[in-house]
């Protein structure tokens, strides 16, 4: 006999068990629980992705922008586009190196008893042409040559020297110098033209002007200054030429006597030099290739603004002859400073500062 209690308790847990089953069933459909996404962390304008796309995504200023951030966390920053890829570099601009002088070539050289000295090459190459600093001479801007004399004397000087002038300025070694080569040697990697300084009896000799044991003198037999001109020319190697004076003294006395000097001249062109006169008006030099000094920069004084009035007056006298060549007598710091600065402004002016080469001429005396 059946119970209807019981079939209906029976009935009652079939239904609770099947609800069971379906609710385990559909969990397990729809699988565990997901965490919620992580909020995408504030895009920066001006801090660009640096990592170049995938291969097939579109560029950044096309791309669609991601999806927005759960508003839970943090309202996103709407990405800026990328800005758009930069120009070609353009090539850079070539910058001339500076140009060097040669080192001494020895098939311009030819031993005497004192050392090496100039000689003109077997195939005519002369010190004038080897040595002389490149300058464009189609340039048709005024020239101005500057000379600063007795180089070497004082290291510190000299070494400041060859480091603050303008390339372009030449510069005359004193053949009584004890490391001429030391300083020729930097002077030429920086591409200055180099004279020596010849000590030639100046006026008052013996008194308050001395030019040294190895001068030459009006008093002395011929030979005896042919040889002490060899010394001197043994003092340097590279130059291109002579200056006819040491410091202050510019060989007043020995300049006098026309055979003494033409001497001296014809000599200096055997050997492929070129001479250059200190003497402010003294004629065109007649049997050497060169050219006489036009200003003496630091005379009557050393002085900086004395110095910088007589460069605004070589200036001036390069615009009215097309040329001037100036010398100073000494390489201190006043002069130094003066020249470096009157330089800087030198091409806004229209000027153009030449080695000493460029200004020489041809000997004036038909007779040669």
């Amino acid at each position: 006999m059946r119970v209807p209690g019981l079939r209906a308790l029976g009935l009652f847990w079939v239904a609770v068990l099947g609800a069971l089953a379906g609710g385990v069933a559909t969990l397990a459909w729809l699988g565990p629980p997901r965490e919620p996404p992580a909020a995408e962390a504030p895009v920066v304008a001006d801090a660009p992705v640096a990592s170049a796309p995938e291969a097939g995504t579109p560029h950044a200023s096309t791309a669609e922008p991601p999806a927005p951030a759960v508003a839970a966390v943090q309202q996103p920053v709407p990405v800026a586009p990328a800005p758009p890829p930069p120009p070609a570099a353009a090539a850079p601009r070539r910058v001339e190196a500076e140009p060097f002088i040669v080192p001494p070539d020895p098939a311009l050289l030819e031993a005497s008893r004192h050392g090496t000295v100039p000689r003109r090459g077997a195939d005519g190459r002369s010190s004038i042409a080897t040595y002389a600093r490149p300058f464009d001479r189609t340039d048709p801007r005024p020239r101005v040559a500057i000379i600063v004399n007795n180089v070497g004397l004082f290291a510190q000087h000299s070494e400041d020297a060859i480091r603050r002038l303008p390339a372009g300025v030449t510069l005359a070694f004193s053949p009584y110098a004890p490391r001429n080569e030391a300083l020729a040697e930097r002077a030429r990697a920086r591409g200055m033209e180099m004279l020596i300084a010849l000590p030639l009896e100046p006026q008052g000799f013996g008194q308050q002007a001395d030019p040294g044991d190895r001068a030459l003198l009006t008093s002395l037999p011929p030979g005896e200054n042919l040889d002490r001109l060899e010394w001197a020319l043994s003092r340097l190697q590279g130059m291109v030429g002579a200056v006819g004076g040491l410091g202050s003294m510019r060989g007043e006395r020995f300049a006098a006597n026309p055979a003494l000097l033409a001497t001296l001249q014809e000599t200096l062109t055997q050997r492929g030099l070129l001479y250059v006169d200190p003497r402010p008006g003294a004629p065109q030099p007649g049997r050497a290739f060169g050219r006489s000094v036009d200003i003496l920069l630091d005379e009557p004084s050393a002085v900086r603004t004395e110095v910088e009035r007589q460069l605004a007056a070589l200036e001036a006298l390069a615009r009215q002859n097309r040329s001037a060549l100036g010398l100073a007598n000494d390489p201190v710091p006043s002069v130094i400073a003066a020249i470096a600065a009157w330089a800087q402004g030198l091409e806004e002016r229209g000027i153009a500062i030449a080695p000493v080469s460029v200004l020489i001429r041809a000997p004036a005396d038909p007779a040669r």
